[in-house]
């Protein structure tokens, strides 16, 4: 059975970035099997944020996958990221994962597919998973009408999805570069 069930929101604001993710693991379409997991963390050597979503042993061997390239690429997140991307298209990995991930430096903030595709967002905010609609909605709105921090902002939108979202509860991680 497949584990899913999560919200990632990013939002950059005056230089910094920040990821904030819930702590939901379900199973099926009605069993929360752990409610504190954590999907939102820091890598390599804490220059690097990532929050991931999706099937869990996709999402983790994802995060794995790419946190491997950023050493590989001495914390270039972009050509990691691209170069993540590549394995697929090269058809090196044998299959897709079915995980997405928000991954950010100081400079970047990018959407990673378990499928080879990086997306560099448009505007101040996204968000994957479950709830990232809501979330997403909800951050666009602070961001353009509130003075709220990043850090803030992630926090609040991802309240708001876990008060839309089944799939996402409001034991929220934030990080922030």
């Amino acid at each position: 059975m497949e584990m899913m069930g999560t919200t990632i929101c990013a939002v950059r604001r005056n230089g910094k970035i920040a990821i904030a993710g819930d702590g939901q693991i379900t199973m099926g379409q009605s069993v929360i099997l752990k409610g504190t997991a954590k999907k939102v963390k820091r890598i390599f050597d804490d220059k690097v944020v990532i929050g991931f979503a999706g099937s869990v042993s996709d999402a983790i061997s994802l995060s794995e996958k790419f946190e491997k390239m950023l050493q590989k690429y001495s914390g270039n997140l972009m050509r990691s990221a691209v170069e993540l991307a590549e394995l697929w298209r090269d058809d090196k990995l044998p299959r897709k994962l079915e995980a997405m991930m928000l991954v950010a430096d100081k400079e970047n903030l990018l959407i990673v597919s378990g499928s080879g595709e990086v997306i560099d967002p448009d505007g101040d905010a996204c968000a994957i998973g479950s709830g990232g609609n809501y979330a997403l909605a909800a951050a666009r709105a602070m961001v353009k009408e509130t003075d709220l921090s990043a850090k803030e902002i992630a926090y609040k939108a991802l309240v708001i999805a876990s008060e839309l979202c089944v799939f996402t509860n409001n034991n929220i991680i934030v990080e922030e570069v």
